[in-house]
């Protein structure tokens, strides 16, 4: 079986280096790919960065277990529903269960005033995380998850209030998912309590 770990969309590998070293003493090895390097060779858009990502999970000949926090749970929830064969499981984190268009927006609005070196930090240029940010406002998730056929479980952290209710509406509209709450961190729960995600998806593993 392969476990991959998908970074958000401000994040890059790196940040998944204290759950993964975790999960790697419990005998738990997991791929932490850089889905912006891995998509290199595209124009940066969220349809062409999943195409790459697709393509990197089916250069495996195992199943597959997906965590994804944020864009990750996007791109996981895509290659779940696309390749239902190569999913044994999805942990979601953070995962919006409709984008917000208008913060989005905003949001790209303020990017513009942000220094280069912040994106480049992350490994993708600020015209690319730009544009893919434009991209992402065209998605809609909502009604894809229905199709899910794998064991799922949905993870918030208690102040990511702005996700709170998407990880509610998640467990409701996905068969076979459950829901946890990670008491005392935000939206990157990878980075504000990696122990306490690490140890989440062990249990969702031996337990499921």
């Amino acid at each position: 079986m392969i476990n991959i770990l998908i970074h958000g969309m401000g994040q890059n590998e790196s940040s998944w280096d204290k759950v993964k070293t975790i999960l790697n003493e419990d005998n738990i090895d997991v791929k932490t790919p850089n889905v912006f390097e891995i998509a290199k060779n595209y124009q940066l858009n969220y349809d062409n960065l999943y195409r790459a990502f697709a393509d990197y999970c089916n250069g495996f000949k195992e199943k597959i277990n997906l965590v994804g926090l944020s864009l990750g749970g996007i791109l996981a929830i895509d290659y779940a529903v696309e390749y239902p064969q190569k999913v044994n499981s999805i942990i979601l984190s953070g995962t919006p269960y409709e984008l917000p268009k208008k913060l989005l927006r905003f949001q790209n609005f303020v990017f513009k005033f942000i220094p280069k070196k912040n994106f480049e930090n992350i490994g993708i240029s600020k015209k690319n995380f730009i544009e893919l940010s434009n991209s992402l406002a065209e998605l809609n998730i909502k009604f894809k998850v229905s199709k899910i056929q794998c064991n799922t479980l949905i993870i918030c952290g208690e102040k990511d209030t702005l996700n709170m209710e998407s990880a509610r509406q998640l467990n409701s509209n996905i068969k076979n998912s459950k829901i946890k709450v990670i008491q005392g961190a935000g939206h990157e729960i990878n980075i504000d309590t990696p122990e306490e995600f690490a140890n989440t998806i062990k249990e969702f593993y031996y337990n499921k």
